[in-house]
């Protein structure tokens, strides 16, 4: 039988209402819904769900003001480089081609150009290190308590191959809360012979003659 015209709209519509209420009895109301959903051409909402916004240097929520916006990332093994972001703006890494084996700070492997470095720092200067390959082999004690005087309590510890990520400031009164270590260890490391990248982001508070 050839059906035409008004019949043919009539048949289509029973045919809808009958896939409705097969789909409603064999598999509950949620699958006739999805039935519906497909008829009129409506998309799941997961599926049309925004990503979730990312604010500066990828951070999940905005810092409130008067604060600056970072994430260190420290090399992975001695392949992938470290990254810097300050504010939004990538400071070192493998893309900028400013980045090295050794301390990140401004690329930085001689230890009499890191006191050089550290010495002059004026009060209330942030410091940002992230490491890649191996930090540690030329740190001398003076360097070392450089960085405690900057709010390390990892670097007098930190030893070959050894991932750190740290944030200081010359002039702090405490412990810095931004560092973070991870221990070359062959029963843990996940590359042969060097330890995971570490990733650390937050938010740091300004102070004078910093604060704007």
């Amino acid at each position: 039988i050839i059906v035409t015209g008004p019949l043919r709209a009539v048949a289509v519509v029973l045919l809808v209402g009958f896939t409705w209420l097969l789909a409603n009895t064999l598999f509950g109301g949620e699958s006739a819904s999805s039935v519906l959903h497909f008829f009129s051409g409506k998309r799941n909402q997961a599926e049309t769900k925004p990503h979730p916004r990312k604010y500066k240097c990828g951070l999940s929520a905005p810092c409130p003001p008067k604060h600056l916006a970072f994430r260190l990332v420290s090399g992975a093994a001695n392949v992938i480089g470290p990254k810097i972001c300050l504010e939004d703006k990538m400071l070192v890494s493998s893309v900028k081609n400013n980045v090295g084996r050794g301390l990140n700070i401004a690329l930085v492997n001689d230890v009499s150009d890191l006191l050089k470095f550290l010495r002059p720092l004026h009060e209330g200067t942030l410091v940002f290190v992230a490491s890649f390959d191996d930090a540690a082999t030329k740190l001398n004690e003076e360097s070392r308590r450089l960085f405690e005087e900057l709010g390390s309590t990892a670097v007098k510890d930190l030893a070959f191959r050894d991932s750190w990520v740290f944030v200081g400031a010359k002039g702090i009164e405490n412990k810095s809360p931004f560092e973070q270590r991870m221990k070359n260890s062959k029963s843990s490391n996940k590359y042969e012979g060097w330890p995971e990248s570490l990733e650390m982001d937050g938010c740091i508070p300004l102070r004078p003659p910093l604060e704007s």
